[in-house]
């Protein structure tokens, strides 16, 4: 069985990638209860370590991303955006 090939289009990809920390931010606002904990919480960490991934494979390495996942790991301060942030700031000057 073949992975899942990616698109080859870069704006298909921050498209793709932008959704995902998107649905990412979003599941930690919804789920606040199960997301509360920060870095004691697995499910949060999991999370994390998958979006992070998906957005280096998806994306480039950038230095955004950086401090997006170590902010997720702090109590509290994880209900802010910081992955929709990160792509964000990560994609900008590819735009131009």
């Amino acid at each position: 069985m073949e992975p899942p090939k990616l698109p080859a289009e870069p704006r298909v990809r921050r498209r793709i990638a932008l959704a995902i920390a998107i649905a990412a931010d979003a599941a930690q606002l919804a789920i606040f209860p199960a997301f509360f904990s920060g870095a004691a919480s697995p499910l949060a960490d999991g999370l994390d370590v998958v979006v992070g991934i998906l957005m280096v494979v998806l994306v480039g390495w950038h230095i955004a991303f950086l401090p997006s996942f170590v902010v997720e790991l702090l109590p509290g301060v994880d209900l802010f955006p910081t992955w929709t942030i990160a792509v964000l700031v990560a994609t900008r000057a590819r735009r131009r």
